[in-house]
């Protein structure tokens, strides 16, 4: 853990955010996009398989191990992020608010995503119906087809939550801040970087996620509590990779393999 006050401390995390940024735009550019072109040429339900795996396995150890690394060594800047982002008077505001409300504040984030989650849930299910179902980018191929691949749409999502989470919301905007000393910049390129990850789905898919990406750092900053954000994240997803194929495509009465 490197202290904030340390007079080589903002040269080397400078240097350790060019590294960062530079791994990750260029995993998103080159190894996210040739993958999942080869994996929409899947037809054996086998290969998409050990494709979900290794997406699992690398995501775990990519962003969840990565965060981990990066917080152990900025932890002492976590709290200086917070108390600068806190001071933009709409933020502070809004904390305040949150704070003041007692229970009535988290009563009502949790009716609000309750609301958002049911018309979710009520979108796919119309698309029984032959009405379109709403997703972001070009995510189609992704969606599992059967009930073997289910699991893995559930692992994944849950996964996703969870790391990404770990990753954008706290430790890439922490690293940001070792460097810059300021909140609203460190939050703001985050998103961006966040959306640039996903490439991979066209420009659709980093236009919503850059939108998705202001909504959970929005719940992050509003409650100090970074579990809110990946428990909206795993709904989310689970959305898209499970609901979407139970529901619409009806995966779970498909056990062969195709």
């Amino acid at each position: 853990m490197i202290s904030p006050t340390a007079e080589y401390a903002r040269v080397l995390f400078g240097a350790l955010l060019l590294v960062v940024v530079a791994l990750l735009v260029l995993r998103a550019v080159r190894k996210d996009r040739r993958e999942y072109q080869r994996f929409k040429s899947f037809i054996r339900s086998d290969r998409r398989q050990r494709m979900y795996r290794k997406w699992l396995i690398q995501s775990a150890t990519v962003f969840g191990g990565g965060s981990l690394l990066l917080l152990a060594l900025l932890w002492r800047h976590v709290p200086l992020l917070l108390a600068d982002i806190n001071g933009v008077a709409w933020i502070d505001q809004l904390r305040s608010g949150f704070s003041a409300s007692g229970a009535l504040g988290p009563g009502i984030m949790l009716a609000g995503s309750f609301a958002v989650l049911a018309l979710l849930v009520i979108g796919v299910f119309a698309a029984r119906r032959g009405d379109p179902v709403a997703s972001i980018g070009d995510i189609v191929a992704l969606l599992p087809r059967n009930r073997a691949e289910l699991r893995y749409g559930a692992a994944l999502s849950i996964n996703a939550g969870i790391v990404e989470e770990l990753m954008f919301r706290l430790a890439i905007p922490t690293l940001i801040f070792a460097v810059t000393r300021n909140g609203a910049v460190s939050f703001a390129l985050a998103v961006v970087l966040f959306a640039l990850l996903h490439l991979y789905q066209g420009a659709e898919g980093v236009v919503g996620s850059g939108l998705i990406g202001v909504v959970l750092m929005t719940i992050f900053v509003a409650t100090g509590s970074i579990v809110a954000a990946i428990i909206v994240h795993a709904f989310i997803d689970l959305r898209s990779l499970v609901l979407i194929p139970l529901v619409v495509n009806r995966v779970w009465n498909t056990d062969v393999e195709r």
